[in-house]
Protein backbone atom coordinates (compact mmCIF):
# COMPACT_ATOMS: atom_id res chain seq x y z
CA UNK A 1 0.00 0.00 0.00
CA UNK A 2 1.38 3.07 -0.85
CA UNK A 3 2.26 5.99 1.76
CA UNK A 4 -0.86 8.82 1.70
CA UNK A 5 0.93 11.45 0.40
CA UNK A 6 3.93 11.26 -1.88
CA UNK A 7 7.20 11.58 -0.43
CA UNK A 8 9.15 13.39 -2.15
CA UNK A 9 13.12 11.66 -2.55
CA UNK A 10 15.40 14.36 -2.94
CA UNK A 11 19.03 12.48 -2.50
CA UNK A 12 22.03 11.61 -0.79
CA UNK A 13 23.27 15.21 -1.40
CA UNK A 14 20.40 17.03 0.06
CA UNK A 15 20.63 14.64 3.03
CA UNK A 16 24.10 15.80 3.78
CA UNK A 17 23.45 19.66 3.15
CA UNK A 18 21.21 19.18 5.99
CA UNK A 19 23.00 17.21 8.33
CA UNK A 20 25.87 20.15 7.87
CA UNK A 21 23.01 22.65 8.15
CA UNK A 22 21.73 21.10 11.60
CA UNK A 23 25.40 20.73 12.49
CA UNK A 24 26.24 24.07 12.13
CA UNK A 25 22.61 25.76 14.05
CA UNK A 26 23.16 23.15 16.60
CA UNK A 27 26.69 24.46 16.97
CA UNK A 28 25.96 27.57 16.87
CA UNK A 29 23.01 27.23 20.00
CA UNK A 30 25.87 24.96 22.18
CA UNK A 31 28.32 28.06 21.89
CA UNK A 32 25.75 30.68 22.65
CA UNK A 33 24.54 28.42 25.82
CA UNK A 34 28.07 28.26 27.28
CA UNK A 35 28.50 31.67 26.35
CA UNK A 36 25.60 32.58 28.74
CA UNK A 37 26.48 30.05 31.42
CA UNK A 38 30.11 31.56 31.78
CA UNK A 39 28.48 34.78 31.97
CA UNK A 40 26.44 34.33 34.77
CA UNK A 41 29.02 31.61 36.53
CA UNK A 42 30.40 34.65 38.80
CA UNK A 43 27.25 35.70 40.01
CA UNK A 44 25.69 32.41 40.28
CA UNK A 45 28.50 31.27 42.52
CA UNK A 46 28.56 34.63 44.75
CA UNK A 47 24.79 34.23 45.24
CA UNK A 48 25.05 30.71 46.12
CA UNK A 49 27.54 31.57 48.82
CA UNK A 50 25.58 33.88 50.29
CA UNK A 51 22.55 31.79 50.33
CA UNK A 52 25.05 29.55 52.30
CA UNK A 53 25.77 31.81 55.09
CA UNK A 54 22.72 33.20 55.61
CA UNK A 55 20.28 30.93 54.18
CA UNK A 56 17.52 33.86 53.07
CA UNK A 57 16.44 33.39 49.18
CA UNK A 58 16.18 36.81 49.00
CA UNK A 59 19.96 38.00 49.88
CA UNK A 60 21.29 35.55 47.18
CA UNK A 61 18.86 36.72 44.88
CA UNK A 62 19.91 40.28 45.64
CA UNK A 63 23.45 39.18 45.26
CA UNK A 64 23.18 37.81 42.09
CA UNK A 65 21.64 40.62 40.46
CA UNK A 66 24.23 42.75 41.77
CA UNK A 67 27.20 41.09 40.14
CA UNK A 68 25.34 40.66 37.36
CA UNK A 69 24.26 44.01 36.68
CA UNK A 70 28.33 44.94 37.11
CA UNK A 71 29.13 42.62 34.82
CA UNK A 72 26.98 43.45 32.49
CA UNK A 73 28.38 47.62 33.57
CA UNK A 74 31.96 46.09 32.96
CA UNK A 75 31.73 44.71 29.77
CA UNK A 76 30.22 47.94 27.62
Amino acid sequence: MPPPFPVPSFGFLFEVIALLLLLVIGLIITILIAKVLLFFLPAAIIAFVVWFLTESWLLAGVAFLIIAFISVARRK
